[in-house]
């Protein structure tokens, strides 16, 4: 299986030849206005070094390292977490997230799902997520790769903010990409700047749902191509930025909710599958995060 991340633009279209035609890429590559030439510039000139990763190349439990469970809690997507190798497991180069029916007489949860997390082990500020991973479909299927504060540096949720790189819905063809934060989610500003997006994906391929993470903004991506930008905006409420501390990361398979409805039995299992998940970072952002 191919693990690629962000690929250079020839390299993507090398790795991309058998499924299209070279040179009417190449001509609109020429083609391209002014502006989408500085973007790609842009993106291209970032000097991104590696400084965490997890290729799940060893079968079992995730790695304890670098990976702990979280635990079964109120919120809708943590109400059946459960650490077993029946929800959460590596296996052949893939992180397994399942979403299943409880068989357990001793658990009184209908259901178990797989739900991990870098807390306390790693966390960082600024820089560059990627995670290639391949979503599963049902009425109930909830999964999500998302960032959570380190130590809530502005109090509690909403306040210390969350970032949700990917949450998709059911057996939904498009993904989220959210913002929260108490300027967000209790002052209602979700307009002044836009708090979320959504985005098509390659249903039932790997995809690549990626954050590049900024002082002054949040960019967002699938496959390589920005979908969403999330602005620090100069003077106004000082809520609107809670995005200046360390986050870790959260990746979930849930089931069922307030958001995302009524889970059909015949419909799980449901599973996520993650090929990889890495952390770059610039040079001055490594000093910026020490």
């Amino acid at each position: 299986m191919p693990r690629t991340g962000s690929m250079p633009l020839l390299y993507f279209i090398r790795k991309q030849r058998s499924k299209l035609n070279l040179l009417p890429l190449l001509v609109a590559t020429l083609l391209l206005g002014n502006c989408a030439r500085q973007e790609l510039a842009q993106t291209s000139s970032v000097n991104w070094k590696l400084v965490w990763a997890d290729e799940f190349n060893k079968n079992g439990k995730p790695d304890p390292e670098k990976w702990g469970f979280a635990s079964r809690s109120s919120p809708d997507w943590a109400c059946y977490c459960t650490d077993t190798l029946a929800t959460t497991f590596v296996q052949n180069g893939e992180l397994y997230l399942r979403g299943i029916i409880n068989r357990d007489a001793t658990d009184s949860v209908k259901y178990k799902t797989g739900c991990i997390q870098t807390k306390g082990k790693f966390a960082f500020k600024y820089g560059k997520v990627e995670v290639r991973a391949k979503l599963g479909k049902g009425k109930g299927s909830w999964p999500a790769i998302w960032l959570m504060p380190q130590q809530n540096k502005y109090g509690f949720w909403p306040h210390s903010g969350e970032i949700d790189i990917m949450e998709q819905l059911n057996s939904d063809s498009i993904f989220y990409q959210t913002l929260h934060s108490n300027y967000i989610d209790q002052l209602k500003q979700k307009t002044n700047p836009v708090y979320f997006n959504t985005s098509p994906y390659q249903v039932g391929e790997y995809n690549v749902y990626g954050l590049e993470w900024y002082p002054d903004r949040l960019d967002f991506f699938v496959n390589g191509r920005k979908t969403f930008t999330y602005p620090k905006v100069v003077g106004t409420d000082p809520t609107q930025w809670p995005y200046d501390q360390d986050f870790y990361i959260i990746l979930n398979q849930a089931l069922g909710g307030k958001w995302v409805g009524e889970i059909h039995d015949q419909d799980v299992p449901v599973q996520m599958a993650v090929d990889w998940v890495r952390v770059y970072q610039q040079k001055d952002q490594l000093s910026a995060s020490r």
